[in-house]
């Protein structure tokens, strides 16, 4: 399944070491089948390695006419998918280790425009209180873009969000985002989402910052809604390219978490449900009469129309979750713990889309198109992830034509047991629209050219991150023993 190059089946994974430091330096190397005015980055090296290790056209390998993804992409759709989370990160450590690297966007962008595309876009729904243009401009994406266009290559810049929240604040009451319903595609997976297993009907699925009662419209007993953006479905080609880091509901984000930003709409998309395990919910693991009433707040903030009552409770919320911290009870409202088992049933329903969707809603039979995965690990975040996430030196980049394969490897890469978590152990679960045809036993990895035991792979080039506070369990850390 999904076996869209020449020599790289589903379940390889091909992996780079990244020589040269810091995403800006220049590194010793020739890229002589790119333009003079690519610039030789530790980025542009590590792709080249992933592609060469993979055997993509390897017959002009070495040479000018070296054209990796041509067989792939002339004449097509081709859509990349970056991890644009945010304007700016939380933890106050820069973007580097938030958001896609520019420099690995460049890096691809010059080898897709050489496969001769019909069409390029590079697209993502962030967070509703993402500045968007500010987000161009200080990763250096929009100079990037008019530097290609100045070379004749036209990328179209596309954010997928249908609302936005100016400020991001949780009593700013979200606002139009200018996008047209014509540019979307809705999908409802019905009995064959993997939410419908814990779907009841008193089922109270949240997501932050919004109205719950929307989300009670797009998810019920046998009906399950995602708002996709309709460039994604038209897509030939999607290549995702996230940044590896830890997350604090679903313990990775990376080949699969990333896909979430396909999806226009926030309202579509369930990441915990209200309350704890005894009451059918997934957003703490104890009973508190403390935390359901701070949920209260937070959900009559969501649904006020006021400005000054939503201010009131939005304030309320705000006192409540101090006085939870002065208990010692945390401040997880938001499912962020190894007991959320909400987020990666989403997820890979998500995935599926991706996969089958067709133009007209449905799913198919077979993959409609091909997904590629370029995993940016060369700065890697771990702790508070996503949206607060510390920087960790990683020097690494994966590639793959699976996305289940990319992240069982990318897992064990920073310390993780992936059997052990939901999203990448049931990314290989048997499915009607399976992700993967083999089992995690059977992914194969490729590290600098050479093949390298999935079991092997931590303690030769991973390291242990820091996991946020709900996912700090023996359990999912691997330690120098580490196995698949």
């Amino acid at each position: 399944m999904n076996d869209v190059f020449e020599s790289l089946t589903a379940n390889q994974v091909f992996c780079a070491h990244t020589a040269g430091g810091a995403y800006g330096a220049v590194i010793n190397a020739t890229f002589t089948e790119l333009p003079e005015w690519a610039k030789a980055t530790p980025a542009c090296g590590g792709l080249r390695s992933v592609l060469a290790d993979a055997g993509l056209d390897h017959e002009h390998l070495n040479s000018a006419a070296w054209n990796p993804l041509g067989a792939l992409i002339e004449g097509k759709k081709v859509v990349l998918k970056p991890n644009w989370v945010y304007h700016e990160n939380a933890s106050g450590q820069g973007l580097d280790c938030l958001i896609t690297h520019v420099s690995v966007l460049e890096a691809l962008l010059h080898y897709v425009a050489k496969g001769r595309p019909a069409a390029i876009v590079l697209g993502d729904a962030p967070i509703q209180g993402c500045d968007f243009t500010a987000l161009l401009v200080h990763s250096g994406v929009a100079e990037m873009i008019d530097r290609f266009a100045a070379h004749g290559i036209e990328v179209e810049v596309k954010d997928f969000r249908r609302t936005i929240r100016p400020g991001g604040k949780l009593a700013t009451k979200p606002v139009d985002g200018g996008r047209s319903l014509d540019e979307f595609i809705l999908f409802d997976l019905g009995a064959e989402s993997a939410l419908e297993e814990i779907t009841q009907p008193d089922s109270e699925f949240r997501v932050t910052m919004y109205n719950p009662d929307l989300l009670k419209r797009t998810h019920a007993p046998g009906k399950h809604q995602y708002l996709v953006a309709r460039d994604v479905i038209e897509g030939d080609v999607i290549i995702s390219v996230p940044k590896l880091k830890t997350h604090k509901k679903a313990c990775i984000t990376g080949a699969l978490k990333n896909l979430v930003g396909i999806n226009g709409h926030k309202e579509y998309l369930p990441h915990h449900r209200k309350g704890n395990p005894q009451n059918g919910g997934d957003c703490y693991p104890e009973p508190s009469s403390v935390k359901a009433l701070v949920e209260d707040l937070a959900d009559a903030t969501n649904r006020s129309e006021g400005k000054i009552s939503r201010w009131l409770l939005a304030n309320s919320f705000r006192a409540g979750t101090v006085f939870g911290r002065w208990l010692n009870l945390g401040d997880n409202y938001e499912g962020s713990w190894h007991g959320n088992d909400t987020v990666w049933r989403m997820t890979l329903d998500l995935q599926r889309i991706l996969l089958y969707g067709r133009q007209d809603g449905t799913l198919a039979e077979a993959p409609q198109r091909t997904v590629v995965t370029v995993t940016d690990a060369i700065i890697a975040g771990e702790g508070d992830g996503p949206l607060a996430p510390t920087p960790v030196d990683l020097g690494m980049m994966t590639l793959g034509g699976n996305s289940a394969a990319v992240e069982w490897v990318n897992a064990l890469l920073i310390g993780l047991k992936p059997a052990k978590i939901p999203l990448t152990r049931e990314a290989f679960a048997r499915n009607r629209y399976p992700l993967a045809d083999f089992g995690p036993e059977s992914v194969a990895a490729m590290v600098n050219g050479k093949r390298v035991r999935t079991e092997e792979i931590f303690q030769r080039y991973g390291r242990a991150f820091r996991l946020p506070p709900g996912w700090e369990k023996p359990f999912t850390v691997v330690s120098a023993e580490a196995t698949a």
